[in-house]
Parts: C-alpha cells; sequence; structure tokens
C-alpha cells in the first residue's frame, strides 16, 4: 500500500511539474492574448493587452518570400476597417529559407518603401522550435497545436482576445476579408 501512495505521489508531483514549467498548456486558466509582451523594431516592449477591443490580424512576413507580394493587399485591408478598431500586427521571422535576413531597420524601411505599409511591423521573432515566441506558442495551441509551416500564416483574433482562425499563406485574402466583416 506504501508503495503504490509513494507511486501515485511520484506520479503528481510530475505532472504539476510538467504543466508549471509551460504555461501554454494551463491554457484558459489564466492565459489570455493579452498577457504577452514583444519588442517593437527599435527594441521597446510593446503590450499586446494595448489593442483590447480591436479585431487583430497577426502574421508571420518576410521580404524575401514569394508571399511577401502580400504586404500590399493586408494594406489595403488595413487601410479599409482601421477605423472599424482593426489592426494588422506583423512579426518578422527568419526561420523559413532565411527569407527575412535584414536588421529590424531595414525591414521597417522595406516595408514601407517597397508597400507603403503602415500597420505596425514589429521587431523579428521565432515562430517555431524552442525558442519560440511565447505568444506563437499561444496561438498555435489555441489553433491545434501544429507549427507555423512558412511566412504570411495568419491568426484572427476577435475584439475580446480570442482566437477565431488560423490561415495558411495561400488562403484566399478575400475569404480572410469575409470572415473580419462578420467580426462586431
Amino acid at each position: 500500500m506504501k508503495r503504490l501512495l509513494w507511486a501515485l505521489s511520484l506520479v503528481l508531483l510530475t505532472v504539476s511539474f510538467v504543466f508549471s514549467k509551460n504555461p501554454v498548456k494551463q491554457k484558459n486558466i489564466q492565459m489570455s492574448i493579452y498577457n504577452f509582451t514583444f519588442e517593437n523594431s527599435k527594441g521597446e516592449n510593446v503590450n499586446l493587452s494595448d489593442y483590447k477591443g480591436k479585431t487583430l490580424l497577426i502574421i508571420n512576413v518576410a521580404s524575401k518570400c514569394g508571399y511577401t507580394k502580400q504586404y500590399a493587399p493586408l494594406e489595403t485591408l488595413y487601410e479599409k476597417y482601421k477605423d472599424k478598431d482593426f489592426v494588422i500586427l506583423g512579426f518578422p521571422c527568419n526561420q523559413f529559407a532565411w527569407q527575412e535576413p535584414g536588421s529590424n531597420e531595414e525591414i521597417q524601411r522595406f516595408c514601407q518603401l517597397n508597400y507603403g505599409v503602415t500597420f505596425p511591423v514589429f521587431g523579428k521573432i521565432k515562430v517555431n522550435g524552442k525558442d519560440a515566441h511565447p505568444l506563437y506558442q499561444y496561438l498555435k495551441e489555441e489553433t491545434g497545436g501544429a507549427s507555423i509551416k512558412w511566412n504570411f500564416n495568419k491568426f484572427l483574433v476577435d475584439k475580446n482576445g480570442k482566437v477565431l482562425k488560423r490561415y495558411l499563406s495561400g488562403d484566399s485574402l478575400e475569404a480572410l476579408e469575409a470572415d473580419i466583416q462578420t467580426i462586431r
């Protein structure tokens, strides 16, 4: 009986340790999209809570990708809906064939000069692996847990901070816009 109790205690201790080390696995206890902080392109901390009450489209972006041309229709989408509390948040990532090699300053210049991007493009992050930014760990967990496959994956978040849907790089921007229009 003592061995059984000892073994059960060991199992419970192990399980509690595992969950205490990964806050994303504790989802819906206290995690929220608004708990995350990241750096802007100048290295200053930004809290996602600054965007409470807005519909968010969170995207991992890259300057030297076949999907980079999406910057233009994404900027059009941003301009069309920004007065309706819609914000696009771009997160440069160099994990896919090294297609975002520039510095944060170079990335900003590229986006503005080539595509007239006015939505926020933040500091470079990782979206996969052990060094993935906690925001992306959370977004992936909220949408089934699959890793990010390529640049320009998108996550639509409603005004209450609920992650509604994940879009792959080649998914229709028209369908994405239709989804945005349904959010009030």
